[in-house]
């Protein structure tokens, strides 16, 4: 079985957005684990809300293209609007990382996705989730990635990843 990793991302009423969002793809993809939630500030844009990130693992029914369009309906499910501004505040962001071994760069999707070797907030909650993973592109395991990364401010919610897991664990 493809391990199939999805980084979230949320600072438009996070608290709410993310939980929907998660329970809205839990009903077309199971949502295997789910790690810790950070606030984050949002990347070189402090007058902007801060950002609840985190990242979980699917299960491997769906193949990546055909993911990324069940990624795009929840967002949009959730009111994401996409903005010529790609950092702008956001309800919801469901960015495919990873799907298993495949390597592809394309104009739809490229895996592994770039921003694990970049963003502290996709890569450690990656590495809590899956502590052996290597990238496939590059063979660098995540442990290794999570090393070479400058400190970014990542404060843990345990309340919040606590209620995030407890309703998607009573999702029918």
């Amino acid at each position: 079985m493809a391990r199939v990793f999805v980084g979230v991302g949320s600072n438009i009423d996070p608290e709410g957005n993310v939980p929907r969002a998660l329970k809205l793809l839990n009903r077309e993809v199971p949502v295997l684990a789910t790690s810790t939630f950070y606030r984050t500030p949002a990347l070189g844009r402090p007058s902007d809300p801060p950002f609840v990130n985190g990242v979980i693992e699917l299960g491997d029914s769906l193949g990546p293209l055909e993911l990324k369009r069940t990624l795009r309906r929840v967002e949009e499910a959730v009111g994401r609007q996409r903005q010529p501004d790609r950092y702008a505040p956001r309800t919801i962001d469901l960015d495919l990382l990873l799907h298993g071994d495949r390597v592809q760069a394309s104009k739809e999707l490229t895996l592994p996705d770039p921003e694990i070797l970049r963003r502290p907030f996709v890569a450690i909650p990656l590495f809590e989730l899956a502590p052996s993973l290597v990238l496939p592109d590059s063979g660098m395991s995540i442990r290794e990635a999570v090393k070479l990364l400058e400190p970014f401010p990542m404060e843990p919610m345990p309340d919040f990843t606590d209620r995030v897991r407890k309703e998607l664990a009573h999702e029918p």
